[in-house]
This record gives structure tokens, C-alpha cells and sequence, in this order.
């Protein structure tokens, strides 16, 4: 049965950095259809590419040193060029191309980035970054019931 992945990422801990975690921890509260896996990490593990490989679509979610804060952004993506090994820092892009190399399949995917301002230890999120992250996960909560109902 196809379905759609959410990985929201991030250190709670850290500020803004907190951001995509807190966003997929919001929509697994508003969402309750068996067709949508939400997962909410740290930081994303090459141990993420066997659910990728059997989503349909996958949703990545992180904060963004970057950009506007209060604002979100979407980007489609494509999975890395071949890579022959993995570092300490692992990207969705990454991710994708290693879930199509080991499991012979990888999902549409995107990025949404929600820019950030503080990413120090014990901050909560800016109230800009928080507007956001609410703003994303009432557009992710239309689109995902409106693939429901597709």
C-alpha cells in the first residue's frame, strides 16, 4: 500500500534547530491515517533508508541556518550522485540515493526548511520559527487529507 513518510529532524534542544522535529511531533497529534508514518529524529541515520525505500513519498522537515525567518520553503529532491560511503552527517538527498541503491527503490521526496535564528542550547523556539512551523503543519495537514480524499 503506497504511503507517505514524514521525518521531521532536529535538536529540540538546540533552539530553532528544534524546528522540523517539533513540526512532525504536531502532526502526528493531528493526523491519524495508517497511509502516513511520521517520524520524529535527532538528526537522520542511515538506518532511515529502509522506510524510505517503501514510501511512496517522503517529506523531510529541518530548520534552516538560512532565509527568512518566520517563512518556510519547499524543495523538491533528487537523490545523490553515487556516494561510496557515509560520514557522520547525512543528507535526504543521501538518504534517497542509498535507499534506491540497498533496497532497489526510493520515494518522491521533499524538503521543507523552516530558517531559524537561535540554535543555542536550552532555547525554545523564536516565536517567528514557531508561527512557521504551525503555518507548515496546517499547509502539511490540508495536503496530506487532500491525497486522502484523491
Amino acid at each position: 500500500m503506497p504511503h507517505t513518510l514524514v521525518i521531521g529532524y532536529g535538536n529540540a534542544l538546540r533552539g530553532d534547530d528544534g524546528a522540523g522535529y517539533i513540526a512532525a511531533e504536531l502532526l502526528r497529534n493531528r493526523i491519524q491515517d495508517p497511509r502516513v508514518e511520521i517520524l520524529s529524529e535527532q538528526q537522520l541515520l542511515p538506518e532511515l533508508m529502509e522506510p524510505i525505500s517503501r514510501a511512496a513519498r517522503v517529506i523531510f522537515i529541518d530548520a534552516s541556518v538560512s532565509g527568512h525567518a518566520g517563512k518556510f520553503s519547499r524543495i523538491p529532491l533528487r537523490p545523490a550522485p553515487a556516494c561510496s560511503r557515509f560520514t557522520h552527517h547525512a543528507t535526504p538527498e543521501t538518504l534517497l540515493a542509498g535507499a534506491q541503491k540497498l533496497y532497489g527503490h526510493t520515494a518522491d521526496a521533499t524538503l521543507y526548511t523552516i530558517p531559524g535564528r537561535f540554535f543555542e542550547p536550552g532555547q525554545a523556539l523564536t516565536p517567528s520559527v514557531l508561527r512557521a512551523v504551525i503555518e507548515l503543519v496546517a499547509t502539511l495537514e490540508k495536503e496530506l487529507a487532500a491525497d486522502k480524499r484523491g
